[in-house]
Parts: structure tokens; sequence; C-alpha cells
């Protein structure tokens, strides 16, 4: 999605990204088949209905920088807090925090394709075993995906033009899933959590950037 922004409107960016994500989504769904926790689905997927709704009423009209500026800020404190405390006891927060993270991640997929950062504040202080992490995090991404569709769709932002690119995409999209599998099935689970602090944090650092540029 950055990379698309510096040289497309975003709204027509995401719409070029949602066909191409869609079709990982299906084939990552396969390789985790089984591996999800069903308990935080059940929370976090009621919020990120209303949060894709109030992103597409706001869809053209919502400033995009300040909005990566304020989701980078929260997602790279969020990550050097947890790496300070990675060693602290296994938690679930509250059903509440929940709703209201899966409403973050909703509206900011359906706005920015960046839903992940709110979605892994919720589930990282669980400590869930290393598949069920990924596995969770594939299920809910592609039931959100296709909850955006016929939003897309609605606003003319899916293109035969993008459904080109996503064809023309798919080989490589689908190389990439089945690498980033053979990657973490070669992460042993104690260094798992470590790894993902410190690319939550580079994807905080990324979005202010991208804020400021």
């Amino acid at each position: 999605m950055p990379l698309l922004i510096l040289v497309m409107p975003p709204a027509a960016a995401a719409g070029l990204m949602l066909p191409i994500l869609m079709i990982q989504d299906a084939f990552s769904v396969w390789l985790y088949r089984g591996h999800w926790s069903w308990s935080n689905l059940r929370v976090l997927l009621p919020g990120a209905m209303m949060g894709i709704a109030i992103g597409f009423v706001l869809f053209a009209t919502l400033p995009h920088k300040p909005l990566l500026g304020i989701l980078g800020v929260i997602t790279l404190s969020f990550a050097v807090h947890g790496l300070i405390r990675r060693r602290a006891p296994a938690k679930t927060p509250r059903t509440g925090v929940g709703v209201f993270l899966g409403a973050v991640s909703g509206f900011t997929s359906t706005i920015l394709h960046q839903g992940g950062p709110p979605f892994q504040i919720y589930l990282l202080p669980q400590k869930l075993a290393r598949d069920t992490f990924v596995g969770t995090s594939v299920l809910f991404f592609a039931i959100v995906n296709a909850i955006k569709l016929p939003g897309f769709i609605w606003l003319g932002q899916l293109t035969r033009e993008g459904v080109i690119v996503a064809a023309v995409s798919a080989p490589f999209a689908l190389g990439m899933t089945f690498l980033g599998r053979a990657l973490v099935s070669r992460i042993a689970p104690e260094r798992f959590y470590i790894i993902i602090y410190v690319l939550l944090a580079a994807v905080g650092v990324k979005l202010l950037v991208d804020a400021f540029i």
C-alpha cells in the first residue's frame, strides 16, 4: 500500500490490492486450516464489521496521513512495550477491548489495508501457540477482506484493470505465501514473539515515515 500510494490515489490503491490479498487469503486459510482460536475470532469479528461499515462511510473523505501517524505511534509504542515486557505472563484483554480493537482493525483495513497492528495488539499479550497466532490472523483477515469486497465493488474501486493486475500478480503472491509458511515453521516458538514484536516496531516506524512524507 505505501508503494502504491506513491503512484496512485489511496482509494484506487486499496481497490487494486484487495483481490491480490484475497487470493493470498484463500491459500493461507488452506495452509493453516484448523489452527485458529474461535474464542478470539468471536470477540474480534463483530467489532471488525462495525469498523468496516464506518470505513466505507468515510472512505472518500478521511485524510490518510494523520491516520497513518496515529496508527504508527500506537503500533510502535505497543511493540516497544511488548519487547520490554516480553517475559510477562500471558493474559487475555477484556472483551470490550477486543471488540474495540477489532473495530479499529476493520476500519484501518478498509481505508488503508493496515488492519494488522490493532489486531496484533489484542492477540500478542495472549502468547498463543505460534501456528494458532498465525492461523487466527489468516482467518480473521480472510473474513474481513471478503466482507469488504461488496463495498469496494459498490464504490467502483474494483475495476477490470485491477482484476487483471491481480491475476498477473497471483503467482508471486502465492509464492510468498508458501515461503512465509516455510519460514514460520522453522522459527522456534520461544523466538517467534520476539520476531513479531520487532516486525511490528518496524511497521510502526514505516507508518510514521509514510505519515510525514
